[in-house]
């Protein structure tokens, strides 16, 4: 039986060593909740030196309270986070998905309806519209089929991964580019922007949902992507 390779300050969340997805600044550990008995996902983000300084650190937390408060069957459940100072990263323990993100998903089934789709669409869609429903709205900024999860025996999709694109600008210089160039809205570029680049990215999840590609991959490079999408 394998053994915990780390426990949570709460001594109630363990993480194995099995790798349930991983990206530039994430890594996400199969977990188990010996409280309640459940699998879950131990999300483990690299934060470097932005622990070092008060007040990225307060914004951090601030972030963090407000994703623990969001209840919605097509947001990601927010169970538990802390930082660690030690190894320099933050950890989030969410809900865990059987069939992993939309994009694999959708990579490995490759016959689906149309119904199918739209059936999909709307559940993203309604999540979008409780995070703008907040006052202020709560702009995703990232969203992609990516970072988009599947029960797949529940035909159920929940939007993940909320807050990353504010814990990456806060942990970067002001002015590097967060997100995916693939699904920026041009006026994320100019970094005036409203939670309407959400919508934007949607549109583009549903490019990559019907061509299994993602958009404007003729393009090589973010500055290609950018002409592109800023060319009017």
């Amino acid at each position: 039986e394998p053994e915990f390779a780390e426990i949570d300050p709460t001594g109630r969340y363990g993480r194995y060593t099995e790798v349930l997805g991983k990206g530039a600044f994430k890594t996400v550990y199969k977990a188990f909740d010996q409280l309640e008995g459940l699998e879950v996902a131990w999300n483990q983000i690299k934060v470097g030196d932005i622990l070092r300084n008060n007040d990225d650190l307060e914004r951090l937390r601030s972030e963090v309270r407000l994703l623990k408060t969001l209840k919605h069957k097509n947001i990601i459940k927010f169970y538990n986070s802390w930082l660690d100072k030690k190894n320099n990263n933050i950890n989030f323990i969410t809900e865990v998905f059987t069939s992993g993100t939309l994009r694999q998903y959708r990579i490995k089934h490759k016959k689906v309806d149309i119904r199918a789709l739209k059936k999909w669409s709307r559940q993203i869609l309604s999540g979008l519209v409780y995070l703008h429903g907040h006052d202020p709205p709560i702009i995703h900024r990232d969203l992609k089929c990516d970072n988009i999860f599947v029960n797949g025996n529940q035909g159920e999709v929940k939007i993940g991964d909320l807050g990353l694109a504010t814990i990456l600008d806060n942990a970067r210089s002001a002015h590097s580019i967060i997100g995916t160039p693939e699904f920026m809205a041009p006026e994320l570029y100019d970094e005036e922007y409203n939670e309407l680049v959400d919508i934007y990215a949607f549109g583009m999840c549903l490019l990559e949902l019907v061509t299994f590609e993602y958009p404007y991959c003729e393009c090589s490079n973010a500055a290609q992507i950018y002409k592109k999408v800023s060319d009017v």
